[in-house]
C-alpha cells in the first residue's frame, strides 16, 4: 500500500478528507508575483554549487572583538525582555552623540528611533510617509526593497535612472520626475550597487528639488562610514533647511561589519520621528536589548575603530580591482561601500548580466549579482556587482573563478 494510503487508513481518513481544501481567496498579488530577492537567489546558488559568494553584501572580516564582548556581557547582566519600542535610551543617546561628532547634526535622542535593521527603518519611513496614490522618486539602480515597500504603502514608483559609468544625479532629471502627487525622494548615499559617493552639487540637486516642491527625502545612509581614499561623507540632512524634511537611515551592521545583528535606526525631526515610530511599533516593535547595549558601547567608544576599518576595506577593494583587471575585466571605480561593478560588454563578454551571473556560479564557481535587478525600467544589462569586503583568500579565490568565467564565456 502506498505510504499516503497507509497513513490515511491509520487515521481513518478518506482521500477527500486528507486533501486540504483550496483557498477561495487569493494572496496579495504584490507578493504572489514577486521574485525572491536577487541576493537570496545568488547566495542559494553559491551554496548549491560550492561557489565563492561575492554576491550578497556581507563582509567576512572587520568586526571589533570588543563589541562582541559587550554583547555577550549584556546577555548575562542586562534585561533580555522587550526593549522600549523606540529603542533603549542609552542607544538613542549614543546615536545622537555619534552624529553630532561625525556629521555636525544637531540631534538629540528625541530625533532617534531604533529599528531591527535599516531595511525595517526604510519600511517604517515609507509606510509613515506615503499615502495611497502618492508618487515616490527612486534613483536607480536602487536597493531592491525600495519599490516593493512603496507599493505596499499604496504609492507609485517613479524611477530616475543614473547612467554608467559616472552614475551622476542631474537636477533636470529630478525636476522632470516631479508630479502633483509626488511625496518623497528616496535615495542612497554612499550608493549601493555602484560604490559612488555623491558630490556636493548632486546633494544640492536633491535638496533644492525637495525644498521647492515640499518633498520628504528618505536618505539611506547606511554606508556613511565605509568611505575610502580619504573622502568625507556629507549627510543631506546637514544642508540648509533639510533637517526638517529628511528621514536619515543608519545601520550598526554596516558601521561595525555585523550585518546579522540587524540593528538600525532612523533620525528625523521629532514630529517626523514620532510618526515613523508609530509605523515601526507594528512591524517589529523592538530590537534585541543586548545588541542595542553593545551597539551603544560601540558608538560611544569605537571612533578609533573607524579609520583602520576603512583602510582594510580600501586594501580589499584594490586587491580585487587589480586581480580582475589583470584577468581582463573592465572594472568601474568604487569610492565607498563594499561593492564594485564590472562592465561585461567592455570586458569582451557578450552575455547579458543575468546570463553571465547564472553561468559564472554554475560553471566557474563564483556568485555575482546582475545589476539589472536594481531597476525595473530599462535597466543596464551589461554590468555585474561584486562584494570586495572579504578576506584575501576569499578575494583571490573569487578572482580566480572570475578568470575562469571569462575564459569560458568571452
Amino acid at each position: 500500500m502506498p505510504p499516503l494510503a497507509v497513513l490515511q487508513a491509520a487515521l481513518g481518513l478518506t482521500l477527500a478528507a486528507a486533501v486540504p481544501p483550496r483557498y477561495a481567496a487569493a494572496m496579495n498579488p504584490l507578493y504572489e508575483q514577486m521574485r525572491t530577492s536577487v541576493f537570496e537567489r545568488m547566495s542559494l546558488l553559491a551554496a548549491t554549487h560550492g561557489a565563492v559568494n561575492l554576491g550578497q553584501g556581507f563582509p567576512d572580516f572587520g568586526w571589533p572583538d570588543e563589541i562582541l564582548d559587550a554583547a555577550a556581557r549584556a546577555v548575562r547582566e542586562t534585561s533580555n525582555q522587550y526593549a522600549p519600542s523606540r529603542g533603549l535610551p542609552a542607544l538613542r543617546e549614543a546615536v545622537a552623540a555619534h552624529y553630532n561628532r561625525h556629521q555636525g547634526l544637531e540631534v538629540t535622542s528625541d530625533h532617534v528611533c531604533v529599528t531591527s535593521g535599516a531595511t525595517e527603518a526604510l519600511g517604517a519611513a515609507i509606510l509613515a510617509t506615503v499615502s495611497p496614490g502618492d508618487e515616490v522618486i527612486l534613483l536607480t539602480p536602487a536597493y531592491d526593497s525600495y519599490a516593493p515597500m512603496v507599493r505596499r504603502a499604496g504609492g507609485i514608483v517613479h524611477e530616475v535612472a543614473l547612467r554608467p559609468p559616472g552614475w551622476r544625479i542631474e537636477r533636470e532629471a529630478l525636476e522632470a520626475a516631479v508630479a502633483p502627487r509626488t511625496r518623497a525622494i528616496l535615495f542612497n548615499d554612499p550608493h549601493n550597487p555602484t560604490g559612488r559617493l555623491f558630490e556636493g552639487d548632486e546633494l544640492e540637486a536633491i535638496s533644492s528639488v525637495a525644498r521647492q516642491h515640499d518633498l520628504i527625502v528618505i536618505s539611506d545612509e547606511v554606508w556613511e562610514h565605509v568611505v575610502l581614499d580619504g573622502q568625507r561623507f556629507t549627510s543631506v540632512a546637514s544642508l540648509p533647511r533639510m533637517a526638517e524634511r529628511t528621514i536619515k537611515i543608519g545601520s550598526a551592521g554596516k558601521i561595525f561589519s555585523l550585518t546579522g545583528w540587524k540593528v538600525g535606526w532612523m533620525i528625523a525631526a521629532p514630529e517626523l520621528t514620532g510618526t515613523v515610530a508609530r509605523a515601526h511599533q507594528f512591524l517589529t516593535f523592538s530590537t534585541a536589548p543586548n545588541l542595542q547595549t553593545a551597539v551603544a558601547y560601540g558608538l560611544n567608544e569605537g571612533d578609533p575603530w573607524i579609520e583602520p576599518m576603512r583602510a582594510r576595506f580600501s586594501r580589499a577593494r584594490d586587491r580585487m580591482t587589480e586581480g580582475l583587471r589583470a584577468a581582463g575585466y573592465a572594472v568601474l571605480d568604487a569610492a565607498s561601500t563594499y561593492f564594485l561593478c564590472v562592465d561585461l560588454q567592455a570586458s569582451g563578454i557578450g552575455l547579458d548580466d543575468e546570463s553571465f551571473a547564472t553561468a559564472a556560479v554554475e560553471q566557474a564557481g563564483v556568485a555575482v549579482v546582475p545589476l539589472s535587478a536594481f531597476a525595473e525600467q530599462d535597466p543596464p544589462r551589461h554590468l555585474v556587482r561584486l562584494c570586495f569586503g572579504k578576506k584575501d583568500e576569499t578575494i583571490d579565490a573569487g578572482v580566480a573563478a572570475m578568470a575562469r568565467a571569462k575564459e569560458m564565456l568571452a
